[in-house]
């Protein structure tokens, strides 16, 4: 797969620093996640990500990762030179996944007045982050499905 990141799988663990790993005798364990185009943007009680593959390879693996952790916690990670800058994690409101011609849109959406706008408070910190050049990673579960990089 031409269009992918290498990550090591700590990187998106709250529990272990990047380049750490819970247990120091045991060797890092790495994945690769297909890389994409990431478009935040506010809709009605929430927000949608915008996941989009120039790669067919890299588009169909988004498509099966998403498939397979659907109903898991949605994460966005961003990171600048490798040190965290935000996470946010999409725990107060449902996300879905749709499936498009080329990645997927995740809808995270709540019903609740104050839920709504922490999620799409979440998404405007995350857009402006990847303005500003950060690395982002969209996870499912604590699993990474695909990777803005810098």
């Amino acid at each position: 797969m031409s269009s992918t990141l290498i990550l090591e799988r700590s990187f998106t663990s709250q529990a272990t620093a990047p380049g750490a790993s819970a247990n120091p005798a045991s060797a890092p364990s790495y994945c690769a996640v297909p890389r994409c185009t990431l478009k935040f943007e506010k809709c009605a009680g929430g927000c949608k990500i915008q996941c989009v593959c120039d790669d067919e390879v890299a588009c169909a693996t988004l498509q099966n990762l998403c498939r397979s952790l659907a109903g898991s916690l949605c994460c966005c990670t961003c990171t600048w030179n490798g040190m965290t800058v935000c996470q946010c994690n999409l725990c107060c409101g449902n996300c879905q996944t749709e499936c498009t011609p080329k990645g997927v849109c995740i809808t995270c959406t709540s019903g609740g007045k104050q839920c709504a706008a922490m999620i799409q408070a979440c998404c405007e910190a995350c857009k402006c982050c990847c303005d500003s050049g950060c690395c982002c990673t969209i996870s499912f579960g604590g699993t990474p499905v695909c990777c803005r990089a810098a």
